[in-house]
């Protein structure tokens, strides 16, 4: 590391020779494959630019000029260069550097991000206020062709060619996001890198035409018209400069010289400027070569063989969910399949497998699957759409206009409901329950574990009308297979414990935290009931009412926010029943604040919700 030893910040990259900048930038990728071998992390996405962040720190000047990463989990570099070489072996961990971008972090993280397809929105609006406080630096987003699917990311294209504020779009193009592009523009990018015979024919043909006397400049302006109706489909970047941006590229992604003469080459023009960059994810480490999709988001590893720990251990509720979903599918030809990106991170592959012609990945683009997944069931097809909670959020109005509002029957397998851990509070699903809970028509399920996840599933497909389902990431709690997930009774709660003195009542992941509580509560003399809730929506209003008038005490737990939450719909549903000033009340759960990132269990303890802090502050609650 001898190079990267010497750099603190970008002044001292633009003082190293220019023929020293490869070996900097195998330095960069060895440091990085070392220290995300130990911490987990986003390996094949970062060791994909590292020549590419080399280019732009050379070019422009951080933290004045603004540099945005798109999604954030291809900044490794970027974090590297800018003063926190030191701190990078606490990425990811409970107090260390964050595995995206963020503004608290350092200056020289100019947006924080986390979700797709958001950087040039956030580069035009820099821009605008640059140019209205008659500020002088430069705005270049990076962003890569999986990220483009968004929709977001042309509106902000569209919005920017009418501007015309001067800045720059790099699109990293590795021909991948997390799993395989797909769509149309994934294969216009496609003849966007070989295009280059477009142009050599449409040089030949000119210099023909040019060349008949008399009758040739008519046959050239002809010949224009014919060329017109077709360079959509042939010549690159066409696209962007309809758009009314300059496109430069595409030009070798791992060629650091090449990129510093096409970025200064755009800090020239005072329009918006796309320069095209292809990449090859995970380059310089075989392993992360081959399989990009399994090294995008990773555990620990062995840094030779690039081989993960393994340990025995239950089925994760995401292998649970596939299965179930596997099997109601051969029996219901009726039931497609939804995804955003994610056929492996949701459990969707083995359907997609079975089922190809049922099964839809639809790109970077969550509010397209949910009003997609809405036509189908109009038609009486039954869908399921499996996302990820936080990513759940950018469809909010299709959930509440396409979906609840009609009253269809979808159903949403919310995966990485609550606290998720390393990725932090971009990734947490902190908002599960509170972001859904006030739609009508919706009914809303938490497992208290993978058999039960089974059992909701199976039941969600029996209703007329929208569900949804939130469970946690990573393994179960190792419960034994149940005999074929029975159904349940929509609005039922399981009565596991009878209490006396006090009542929890606990939904989701924190129904098994919610049974060492109780042991812990009779050391303190208090003998706790539980009920594992099930139904965030519709609440079993009669065993509510009964357990009230039981116990003197009644506590909610939940891993998603308070505000908004379960919690706040049992003492609603206490409010109504008049029953809310018999029993004295409290309700635990994620704090009003974003979680940050780190391990699981060093978030839970942080925010007094591991099993012994619960245990200490209900105690704390009974006996006053």
């Amino acid at each position: 590391m001898d190079l990267l030893d010497k750099i603190n910040d970008p002044r001292a990259l633009k003082e190293l020779d220019a023929a020293l900048l490869p070996q900097l930038a195998a330095e960069i990728r060895e440091f990085i494959i070392a220290t995300v071998s130990q911490t987990g992390g986003h390996l094949a996405s970062n060791l994909g630019v590292v020549e590419l962040t080399l280019a732009l720190h050379r070019v422009f000047d951080c933290p004045r000029d603004k540099i945005i990463w798109d999604v954030g989990h291809q900044s490794y570099t970027h974090k590297i260069l800018t003063g926190r070489r030191d701190r990078f072996p606490t990425l990811r961990q409970f107090g260390g550097l964050s595995g995206f971008p963020a503004r608290s972090e350092s200056e020289n993280d100019a947006f924080g991000t986390g979700h797709a397809s958001t950087s040039i929105s956030a580069a035009l609006g820099m821009a605008a206020a640059r140019d209205l406080k008659k500020e002088d630096f430069n705005v270049a987003a990076v962003i890569g062709d999986g990220a483009f699917t968004g929709g977001m990311a042309f509106e902000a294209l569209n919005n920017a060619g009418e501007l015309k504020k001067k800045m720059l779009v790099v699109l990293n193009d590795n021909e991948m996001s997390i799993a395989k592009n797909v769509g149309a523009l994934s294969e216009y990018f496609y003849r966007m890198r070989t295009g280059a015979t477009y142009k050599r024919i449409r040089r030949d043909i000119d210099a023909v035409l040019k060349s008949i006397p008399s009758i040739g400049a008519r046959m050239l302006r002809t010949a224009e018209r014919v060329k017109n109706s077709v360079k959509f489909l042939l010549v690159p970047g066409m696209l962007f400069e309809e758009l009314g941006l300059n496109y430069i590229g595409p030009v070798d992604g791992h060629d650091i010289g090449k990129m510093i003469e096409i970025f200064e080459l755009a800090k020239k023009y005072d329009r918006p400027v796309v320069a095209h960059v292809l990449t090859c994810k995970g380059k310089g480490y075989v392993p992360a070569e081959k399989k990009a999709v399994a090294f995008h988001g990773t555990g620990p590893f062995k840094v030779e063989t690039g081989d993960k720990e393994t340990k025995n251990r239950a089925v994760t509720y995401t292998e649970a969910f596939s299965k179930v979903i596997l099997e109601l599918a051969e029996k219901d030809s009726r039931i497609t399949a939804i995804t955003a990106a994610m056929p492996d991170g949701t459990g969707l592959s083995d359907f997609a497998g079975k089922h190809p012609d049922r099964f839809f990945d639809v790109g970077i683009a969550e509010q397209h699957a949910v009003t997609m997944a809405a036509g189908m069931a109009c038609e009486g097809l039954r869908p399921v759409v499996a996302i990820y909670s936080t990513f759940a959020q950018r469809a909010y109005d299709q959930l509440i206009h396409d979906v609840c509002l009609q009253n269809l029957p979808v159903v949403f397998a919310f995966d990485r409901a609550g606290l998720v851990g390393d990725d932090g509070a971009t990734h947490h699903g902190a908002f599960s329950f509170s972001f859904l809970r006030s739609a009508p028509n919706m009914a809303i399920f938490a497992p208290k574990d993978e058999n039960e996840l089974q059992a909701m599933v199976r039941t969600a497909f029996t209703i007329n009308g929208p569900t949804a389902i939130f469970y946690p990431r990573g393994p179960g709690v190792g419960a034994p297979p149940g005999e074929g997930a029975p159904l349940l009774t929509i609005g039922r709660a399981e009565q596991i414990i009878c209490g006396q003195d006090a009542v929890i009542w606990a939904i989701g992941s924190m129904v098994g935290h919610a049974e060492k509580i109780c042991g812990k509560l009779s050391d303190f003399g208090i003998k706790a009931g539980l009920v594992n809730a099930r139904f965030v929506k519709p609440l079993d209003r009669d065993l509510l009412a009964q357990t009230a008038d039981g116990c003197k005490y009644m506590v909610t737990l939940e891993e998603n926010m308070i505000a908004g939450g379960f919690g706040s719909a049992v003492l609603e549903e206490l409010q109504a029943a008049g029953i809310l000033d018999k029993i004295k009340t409290l309700s635990l759960g994620l704090p009003d604040c974003f979680v940050p990132h780190g391990s699981k269990d060093a978030l839970l303890k942080s925010l007094r919700l591991d099993v012994d802090s619960l245990a200490e502050r209900i105690a704390a609650f009974c006996r006053p």
